[in-house]
């Protein structure tokens, strides 16, 4: 419940370098969840860290190839603190291979959707591990 009453809306974390994919999840997950944004995993880190964290945090959807630093570090050390370790990962990424899903799990990610994505997917799988 928020202080006027109302139910406080899950948040998710989008970490995306492409702004064009960023701002479309943004605004699509946007209907249903508060969403914050990074443009990549340093990014991501910084805002977590700093007192405009989010709490509490429902998601984090992050690409996988990013500068500064990628999805997989950003995974490792979110799933290290005890803060953010409960929170759900789902990689966005075009690496998925077999070998790039096991990376991907081992670094903390549950869920993998592959680029190109359907939006409709994204906000299916999103409803499904916020519901679960």
């Amino acid at each position: 419940m928020t202080a006027t009453g109302g139910v406080r809306r899950k948040t998710i974390l989008v970490v995306e370098d492409d702004e064009a994919v960023r701002t479309l999840l943004a605004r699509a997950l946007g209907v249903q969840y508060e969403v914050l944004t990074a443009c990549d995993g340093q990014q991501a880190l910084d805002l977590l860290q700093s007192s405009r964290a989010p709490a509490p945090l429902s998601l984090i959807i992050t690409d996988v190839m990013m500068p500064k630093m990628n999805g997989y570090a950003l995974s490792r050390l979110l799933k290290a603190d005890r803060r953010w370790n409960t929170v759900p990962i789902v990689f966005l990424t075009a690496r998925a291979s077999a070998k790039d899903v096991v990376l991907g799990i081992s670094a903390g990610a549950r869920h993998y959707i592959s680029k190109p994505f359907s939006v409709r997917d994204v906000i299916e799988k999103v409803g499904r591990i916020l519901n679960a």
